[in-house]
């Protein structure tokens, strides 16, 4: 009866804490969710691993609570039986705990007073063996692999479920090539900044001359256009200025706006040529034209 009431009180114990968790998880829930629409919008990735650390936290403290609760059934059923056993005048049954019956089921360890009767005929120079299974849980997590490898190789090689290697070798390259793109779209005169790489300079000279070269001359020392070696601009100078310039063009002066024609990576890299070209003093070149611009 005693252990039939205490059953009961701690059952309802057990209802009254499931209220307030649940209580304090719905505000978690809540920004889960919201959490789920912006970052599906987003970014998925970034999601899914603060979703897996939410997921993780509570099923530690969920862990947590159950094994709490456990060892309180544990300890409150020992006491009864010693109570009853006190009153009954004999001794109280030994009762393992959960952890010590696991504990034993893995690793099916033999008592030190027991060893005798796993004891072998081998004895060398005074030595024994003795006739010990391997420990349960080192066969359970070596038939796990096994399972496991079973599972992954047909997943990976057989179905095609999940991507191989290669294959996300292959997925992050498009992504890379995706991001390139959007960070070449999102050069503007704000964010340009000169750059000296070979590559980048080569790709600026043929982008001159096949759209510049016609108006400011082969090697950049003016014709129609102003002259762009020397330290004089009219429209400023700086590499920030000179994408502006080609960007939006001078309309006033026959120069055409170039947004249409040129990416903003483009019109980058041809500013990049025109800020390297700076002080090369080709023969014949036009007179300076504005304001002198220092370095």
């Amino acid at each position: 009866m005693r252990i039939y009431k205490c059953n009961n009180m701690l059952l309802t114990r057990i209802s009254k804490q499931k209220k307030y968790l649940l209580t304090a998880l719905l505000p978690l829930l809540s920004l889960t969710a919201n959490a789920s629409s912006e970052a599906s919008i987003q970014d998925s990735e970034t999601f899914i691993q603060v979703l897996l650390g939410i997921t993780t936290v509570i099923s530690f403290l969920v862990l947590i609570a159950v094994v709490i609760v456990y060892k309180v059934v544990h300890l409150l059923l020992i006491k009864e039986e010693e109570k009853v056993a006190l009153a009954e005048g004999r001794e109280a049954p030994v009762r393992l705990s959960f952890w010590d019956r696991f504990n034993q089921s893995m690793t099916d360890a033999v008592p030190i007073e027991n060893e005798a009767e796993i004891l072998l005929d081998h004895d060398y120079d005074g030595i024994k063996e003795l006739d010990n299974h391997l420990p349960p849980w080192w066969k359970y997590l070596f038939y796990a692999t096994i399972v496991f490898a079973a599972v992954y190789l047909a997943l990976y090689q057989v179905f095609d479920v999940m991507p191989n290697q290669e294959q996300e070798y292959q997925a992050e390259l498009k992504i890379a090539e995706q991001q390139k793109l959007l960070a070449a779209m999102s050069i503007d005169e704000n964010s340009v900044e000169f750059s000296d790489d070979p590559e980048v300079l080569a790709s600026g000279a043929a982008i001159y001359a096949a759209n510049c070269a016609a108006c400011h001359r082969d090697d950049g020392g003016g014709g129609v256009g102003p002259n762009l070696t020397d330290d004089y601009w009219i429209h400023g100078g700086t590499i920030g200025d000179i994408f502006k310039t080609i960007k939006y063009g001078v309309p006033q002066k026959g120069m055409i706006s170039w947004q249409k024609k040129l990416t903003p990576s483009k019109i980058s890299d041809v500013s990049s040529y025109i800020k390297s070209i700076r002080g090369t003093n080709p023969e014949n070149a036009k007179e300076p034209q504005g304001v002198e611009v220092k370095e």
